[in-house]
């Protein structure tokens, strides 16, 4: 099949500088689930009518072409003038010998399954049209029936108070033959009330040619919902997670409440996970058996091991947290973070491009930047690796079993040896040796006969 995709509208009701078709769903793009969705019927085709906002629009196509495995080419309407002229632009790419199915850039949750029952409904020779019943269809085109076949479609603006009546609409979404697609659109006339030129006047002719007009449903109206102000997208962004969260469910993951999670990528977990309210996961997240995350934390293309625990209001992005570790609250992983098997990174604390062996420890209020730490190593409170001089990033070298006392400066490059210990508030700035004590501190004086200063009164 042809797949051809309409995403030229300006989307005035959204109030944005941001063309419609490019505002995210879960984080991605309402065009790229349409797109993804039409990959998996594998059309020998794709195009996409695109107009207002072009060149953003374009530019979100490169990133799809990327991917590979498709070619995806698109066709400038301008001016638009109504559904049927936007396939017209893409009347050149298609393949006559196959059928062409319609969908659209802000209708973003069709399943797979509802487009393969339409083309299948549709053959090579019907024209098939997804249509659903609705009970307050306000506003759109009505499904009209004769004899229970379907005769044509009528817009709202057009429609009869008897037209209006009927609750069978339709969602736009069409599958007709590719050559008798070309001939009914060359006949298309606008003399309606918008003056367009309407996709759905199709389906009169195909009647007056003799040419079966069939009808699929999707599994649930929420497929056919379209996105046409920012109230909308709110309602279909909490569908699609309640469908998400749903899923989840069935594949054994607790998930405390189902209304209150953000999943905006891929979220892949393992047996008896438990994720608390109010978490969001962004790209790719693995969570893998038995881990837990706590409320409010945020999880971006990250891999939670076996058994760690995820406490409350975490940040981990591109980071991976070892098996059995223990994270917060309040912690922040940043990327190139990786964490073996034990690890406990307490409240406050920041890594960022460090390695931290199996049962090492920074429980309050440090920071490790590009720093490689042992196993069992003791991080105090208030320690920094000073890894930056205002140019350049220097890496620091903490081995097994160190004891680095709290309020400690580690201004890289530098070494700390194993077993070594640094005592509370030292600033190294020269490598400490494996086994032994380092102290950097100024010399406690107590100054005799001073006096703390009294406020002079005005």
């Amino acid at each position: 099949m042809n797949v051809v995709i309409l995403a030229a509208g300006m989307g005035k009701r959204m109030q944005s500088a941001l063309p419609k078709v490019l505002h995210p769903l879960a984080g991605k793009p309402l065009l790229s689930h349409v797109i993804d969705t039409a990959r998996t019927l594998a059309p020998a085709k794709l195009c996409v009518i695109y107009g207002h906002g072009g060149a953003t629009v374009l530019s979100a196509l490169e990133k799809h072409k990327a991917q590979g495995g498709l070619e995806i080419s698109a066709a400038l309407q301008e001016p638009q003038l109504g559904t049927g002229h936007a396939v017209m632009q893409a009347l050149p790419v298609l393949d006559e010998s196959v059928p062409t199915l319609v969908l659209y850039g802000d209708v973003p949750l069709t399943t797979s399954a509802s487009l393969r029952a339409l083309v299948d409904a549709a053959g090579n020779d019907k024209l098939g049209i997804l249509t659903v019943v609705q009970d307050d269809p306000f506003g759109l085109g009505r499904i009209v029936r004769e004899d229970g076949r379907i005769v044509r479609i009528v817009e709202e603006k057009d429609a009869t108070p008897e037209q209006r009546a009927i609750k069978e609409i339709n969602s736009g979404i069409l599958c007709v033959p590719t050559a008798h697609l070309k001939k009914w659109l060359a006949a298309l006339q606008n003399n309606n009330a918008q003056g367009e030129y309407y996709l759905t006047d199709i389906v009169a002719q195909a009647v007056a040619d003799g040419v079966e007009v069939v009808s699929a449903h999707p599994s649930a109206e929420w497929e056919v919902l379209g996105v046409n102000s920012k109230v909308q997208l709110a309602q279909l962004e909490r569908i699609h997670q309640a469908n998400l969260a749903l899923a989840l469910l069935e594949k054994g993951v607790t998930v405390l409440d189902p209304a209150r999670i953000d999943i905006r990528g891929e979220l892949v977990c393992g047996r008896d996970v438990t994720i608390d309210v109010g978490c969001v996961f962004e790209g790719k997240v693995v969570i893998e058996d038995g881990a837990t995350i706590g409320a409010h934390t945020v999880i971006v293309n990250a891999t939670i091991a076996a058994g760690a625990q995820i406490k409350p209001f975490c940040h981990i992005e591109e980071a991976t947290v070892g098996p059995k570790s223990i994270i917060g609250p309040y912690a922040r992983l940043r990327p190139g973070t990786v964490l073996g098997e034990d690890v406990h990174v307490g409240n406050f604390v920041e890594i960022k491009n460090s390695q931290v062996a199996a049962h090492s420890k920074a429980n309050h209020l440090a920071y490790v930047g590009d720093t490689t730490v042992g196993s069992r190593v003791n991080i105090g409170a208030g320690v920094i690796t000073c890894n930056y001089d205002g140019a350049n990033k220097f890496r620091t070298v903490i081995e097994d079993d160190a004891f680095i006392g709290s309020d400690s400066q580690l201004i890289a490059p530098i070494t700390v040896g194993a077993g070594a210990t640094l005592g509370a508030g030292t600033t190294l700035t020269k490598d400490a040796p494996a086994g032994k004590l380092t102290i950097s501190r100024a010399k406690q004086v107590t100054i005799e006969n001073w006096t703390r200063p009294v406020k002079v009164k005005k």
